[in-house]
């Protein structure tokens, strides 16, 4: 039976020309994704399937021809010209490692250049049912022993008493300089191999702070600690100014997604180094931090001289830029040489989940009530713009059986409740049952419909660990009085949102509303005015919900 042949490549170590051996015609090749690695496939040769439709710019690639391991297979077979966007079956052949693996432009992929790897690849197009030629990695300096080549060994799942998903955000401005920014790395690699990272422990990504910050890697990508030790060292120095808030608000709203990795129910964790003093503003971009759910971490070395303060924006930088000035999330080193004796400590605070209380944000951890004006003077278009303001506020929250709850009653004379907090737990079905609630008309008793919704709906989670929100929606005066339940319903920890239309009289949205005054009670003349109000409605909770947690 004849052979098919593959070229000999010589690079150090040559490929010897084997035919395949018996019995492997036909295999079925192994159905893999876009970013599925060379290092991932654990033989010495194995036939796979691509699927089609793989975007090209997110492939990571280095080399060209030979591939070193962390290289996506697929866009190395399309680099190759093996296969085209759109799939199809490639062979894979493991080879050893090797230096300078070039970076080559083709067939729409951009290879990268690659210093030094520890295994590579290389591909062919992958035939069914035929047989093939097999590349044998022998050596040329002396014959072979005859033994298997040691496999890779399985990854490990990593320490699981640390699990969190952590952003290193380093100081790559000119600030740092080369030299500082190498000893950086140095420090960064020594905490990110003690914390344990593997499948099931911490899973670790870096960006890089200077004039615009760059996502160096994400979660997704590395999840051996060889590797991010390797990724990590491979980081080229950015210079500019060091504009880490900007860098901190790019991180919080851009890094933690599900398409990078991140995971449900895992602290989410940025470490931030400062080397100096940052050259913008971070108090904000901790907020924007807080709002998300990171716990923001500040490193900071070399802290300002005295001469140097008056060039600090804020010297009070590091307590506003953490999410509780307590210590825990504040770490301070005295320079860049000597610090294997800080890798210790600062894991120990990065593994210590029970302080990670950053990772409750006003979207996934309150409970709000609506009490909604189903008088007669309302009139049932207006209603349903009422309904409206309600759903746009609900949408906002992360709405789950252990995130936000809502809940909805409508009152005149009577109350009804619409829906408690523990009837529905996905935003999709409190959406649905928000636009079917009926308007019944009647009165407007707003004391007593207060006091119902503390005692009916507020009373069965009073053991929530969620704040507790009250929105009151109202077009008219009180028949009854507004104040003592108002008082009671603040002493139960309910903070109260009122919010008039048309004849509603601010003297009864101010004894309602919980202080600040001015900020928690809203009027409008028109219904159509209540569109504007939902974004005040819901910085409101934020801001007190962060301010509730300090």
């Amino acid at each position: 039976m004849s052979a098919a042949w593959i070229p000999v490549l010589c690079l150090g170590i040559c490929l010897v020309l084997l035919p395949e051996p018996a019995g492997t015609e036909g295999a079925v090749p192994i159905a893999i994704t876009c970013f599925t690695r060379g290092l991932d496939i654990r033989k010495e040769k194995a036939d796979v399937l691509c699927p089609g439709g793989c975007p090209p710019e997110e492939f990571s690639v280095f080399g060209n021809i030979v591939y070193a391991s962390v290289s996506s297979i697929c866009g190395a077979a399309i680099h190759r010209g093996v296969i085209s966007i759109s799939g199809g079956p490639v062979r894979v052949y493991s080879l050893p490692g090797r230096e300078n693996y070039s970076s080559v432009e083709a067939n729409g992929i951009q290879s990268q250049m690659l210093s030094r790897w520890s295994a590579s690849f290389t591909v062919t197009k992958g035939k069914s049912g035929a047989q093939e030629a097999t590349g044998r990695a022998v050596s040329t300096a002396r014959p072979s022993t005859g033994k298997r080549l040691k496999k890779t060994p399985e990854k490990k799942t990593g320490n699981k008493d640390c699990k969190a998903d952590i952003a290193f955000l380093i100081d790559g401005s000119f600030n740092i300089g080369q030299r500082r920014f190498n000893l950086q790395k140095n420090f960064v690699g020594k905490v990110a191999l003690m914390l344990g990272i593997g499948t099931e422990g911490p899973h670790v990504g870096l960006v890089q702070a200077s004039e615009h910050p760059k996502i160096e890697f994400y979660l997704k990508n590395f999840t051996s600690a060889k590797d991010v030790l390797f990724a990590i060292k491979e980081v080229g120095f950015r210079g500019g100014n060091s504009n880490t808030g900007k860098a901190l608000k790019h991180t919080a709203q851009k890094f933690f997604t599900a398409d990078s990795g991140v995971r449900k129910g895992i602290p989410k964790v940025v470490v931030v180094f400062i080397d100096g003093w940052p050259s913008d503003d971070i108090e904000e971009a901790g907020i924007v931090a807080r709002e998300f759910g990171v716990n923001v971490f500040i490193v900071s070395v070399a802290k300002p001289i005295p001469e140097e303060l008056g060039m600090v924006q804020d010297v009070a930088f590091v307590d506003k830029a953490v999410c509780r000035n307590n210590g825990f999330f504040s770490y301070h080193m005295p320079n860049w040489f000597g610090t294997t004796k800080y890798v210790k400590p600062l894991v120990q605070k990065l593994c210590t989940h029970e302080q990670m209380m950053c990772s409750k944000t006003c979207y996934n951890s309150v409970n709000i009530a609506f009490l909604i004006d189903g008088s007669s003077s309302v009139g049932d278009s207006n209603f349903r713009l009422m309904l409206e303001f309600v759903s746009n506020i609900a949408k906002t929250f992360e709405i789950s059986d252990i995130g936000a709850k809502i809940a909805a009653v409508q009152f005149t004379y009577d109350q009804r409740t619409e829906f408690s907090f523990t009837d529905y737990n996905t935003k999709e079905n409190i959406l649905a049952v928000i636009r079917n609630i009926r308007y019944m008309s009647g009165g407007t008793a707003t004391g007593d419909a207060i006091s119902f919704t503390v005692r009916n709906v507020f009373g069965p989670v009073r053991d929530s660990p969620n704040k507790n929100f009250l929105v009151i929606v109202t077009d008219g005066q009180s028949y009854d009085d507004v104040r003592g339940p108002a008082a009671a319903a603040h002493d139960a920890g309910i903070t109260i949102f009122s919010v008039g239309v048309a004849w509603a009289p601010l003297d009864d949205l101010k004894d309602m509303a919980s202080k600040p005054k001015e900020s928690h009670a809203f009027f409008t003349r028109e219904f159509t005015g209540l569109e504007p109000i939902v974004s005040d409605i819901i910085r409101g909770i934020c801001r007190d919900f962060l301010e509730s947690q300090q």
